[in-house]
């Protein structure tokens, strides 16, 4: 499941076994994720109340587009898959969420849609490279500084998680397998999917 061990949920102990059990109900399942995070539990602690401060300010449906937009930029399977899943249950056809994923400047979406995916996509690209015009864009499409912020700090803490995940080898979730095979392919921008 991953590069490194991690610890088996039958010998989880303390503030591990917490975390697995928190996740496991919150999930219906124990992420490969949380494994993964299984050395260092005050770590994974940490990044979700980083990431539950961050989405706590956005609206769920544009948290979910940049972070889509990040993933798929990181090339992280992982995270393309989970939160393309959550547009697809909550937001988007399939074919929609499909086309996003492609190429969000064809999807159809909305100006202010598209705007804050090519924000987050800089910002993991080459935050170097965004540039006040960048701002502006986004200003002229009715977005507050605050709102700007939003974005770049959800794409900012996806490198952090995604690369994390990579880094250590952590497959995406075998219930992914179940997407349509096109949607799972186009998804499946990294990584394979865990076999079991």
């Amino acid at each position: 499941m991953t590069f490194i061990e991690t610890v088996p949920e039958a010998e989880a102990a303390g503030a591990v076994a917490d975390l697995y059990r928190g996740d496991r109900e919150a999930f219906g399942q124990l992420p490969n994720f949380t494994q993964a995070f299984s050395l260092r539990p005050e770590v994974y602690a940490s990044w979700r109340q980083l990431n539950g401060a961050i989405k706590a300010n956005m609206d769920l449906r544009r948290y979910e587009l940049v972070t889509v937009a990040a993933a798929r930029r990181l090339r992280s399977s992982y995270c393309t898959l989970a939160h393309g899943s959550v547009l697809l249950d909550r937001f988007l056809e399939p074919e929609a969420v499909k086309a996003v994923v492609e190429n969000h400047r064809g999807a159809g979406l909305a100006p202010v849609d598209v705007a804050v995916m090519d924000l987050a996509d800089k910002v993991v690209d080459d935050a170097t490279s965004v540039s006040p015009q960048d701002l502006d864009r986004l200003r002229g499409l009715g977005l507050t500084d605050a709102e700007i912020l939003d974005v770049v700090l959800a794409a900012a803490a996806r490198c952090f998680f995604s690369k994390t995940l990579d880094a250590i080898g952590a497959a995406p979730d075998h219930k992914y397998s179940e997407l349509d095979d096109e949607l799972r392919a186009t998804l499946t921008v990294g990584r394979p999917i865990s076999p079991d």
